[in-house]
């Protein structure tokens, strides 16, 4: 089996529930990534929402940017910012700026995203999504490829664009598309370096594989990935009932945005039982995780593997002795 990197991955979520102060909050998580790495985590991706009653982070470049100046060795994704509701020039020049912050570690992953109040509270037109996105990732690859860039798109119209200064990796930093839908494998296929997902992706990576050979592109592809929750502990029982009010918590969020936008959520989970009926949150011993993503891992063909890092609300110290035990007694399964 190849070699497989393993991921953090956070969305700075603070629940009124479980509310404690912002600067407190991302202080703790920055502390997390930065032992995170100490211990042998290669990455950490960092995911967007606009306008959540819980903070959601919406502004994940600056947070990228305090990872970079945290760290020294993990790479820095976005898993994923939502490119249509950006400007795709300012995105290359601050995706550049976390380059060269990092000394070239980032890896942009975009996504069209899918909250109408995003749309609305941002002044964007959900059904531009598409367009938005495959013409922001080509002015991105043009600017970070060195070029002047002059556009006349449906939505950009670019004039004597040249972007200095330019990222440290060469030719650019990877470029990842990532969504539940085919659309998104396919996108990754034609404008992407890599396709990223989550949960139940093996017929969605098998479709990036055969856009890509259909477009006769070169190389393998890249794919990254994970179960939506895993956790590993000595007390798998114990664990889950103490995360659980958290994790149902984030899953009934996320179903009423997906059915707020006409796409299918997940199943309808609202205590523990229907937690564990569902199989979204994964407690296991180090053995059962091994095999599980060992399974995974098979199924889809991914190199890059990661899972939510920190239940929404629950202090992120208190996940530092399952990573630990996940870093000591899993990864080395797959280095």
């Amino acid at each position: 089996m190849a070699k497989l990197r393993f991921g953090l991955w956070y969305a700075f979520r603070n629940p009124a529930r479980w509310w404690r102060p912002y600067p407190e909050l991302y202080r703790s998580v920055l502390d997390q990534i930065r032992w995170g790495e100490s211990i042998g985590y290669d990455d950490v991706w960092l995911t967007e929402h606009h306008f959540c009653e819980d903070g959601h982070a919406p502004s994940i470049l600056p947070l990228a940017a305090a990872v970079a100046t945290a760290t020294e060795r993990i790479r820095i994704g976005t898993a994923v910012l939502l490119l249509p509701l950006h400007h795709a020039v300012r995105v290359a020049e601050d995706g550049a700026t976390v380059d060269i912050l990092s000394d070239g570690r980032f890896e942009l992953g975009v996504g069209v995203g899918y909250r109408r109040q995003e749309f609305e509270g941002l002044g964007v037109s959900p059904t531009e999504r598409a367009g938005r996105i495959d013409e922001g990732l080509e002015i991105i690859r043009r600017l970070w490829d060195g070029e002047r860039v002059d556009y006349d798109g449906r939505y950009y119209r670019i004039r004597g664009a040249k972007l200095e200064p330019r990222p440290v990796q060469q030719p650019r930093p990877p470029i990842w598309v990532g969504g539940f839908a085919p659309a998104a494998a396919r996108r990754a296929a034609r404008l992407g370096d890599g396709y990223i997902g989550t949960g139940e992706m093996t017929e969605l990576a098998a479709l990036y594989h055969k856009t890509r050979d259909e477009l006769g592109a070169a190389g393998k592809g890249r794919l990254a990935g994970g179960h939506f929750w895993l956790v590993v502990s000595r007390e798998p029982d114990k664990t889950f009932q103490t995360l659980a009010p958290h994790i149902v918590y984030q899953l009934e969020h996320y179903n009423r945005w997906l059915q707020d936008a006409g796409q299918a959520s997940f199943p309808e989970i609202s205590d523990e039982a229907s937690l564990r009926a569902s199989g979204m949150l994964q407690v296991m011993t180090p053995a059962q995780a091994t095999d599980a993503i060992g399974a995974y891992v098979e199924a889809t063909g991914i190199e890059r593997y990661y899972t939510w890092t920190v239940p929404p609300g629950y202090p992120a110290e208190r996940m530092n002795d399952h990573l630990q035990l996940f870093a000591e007694e899993v990864m080395p399964h797959f280095r």
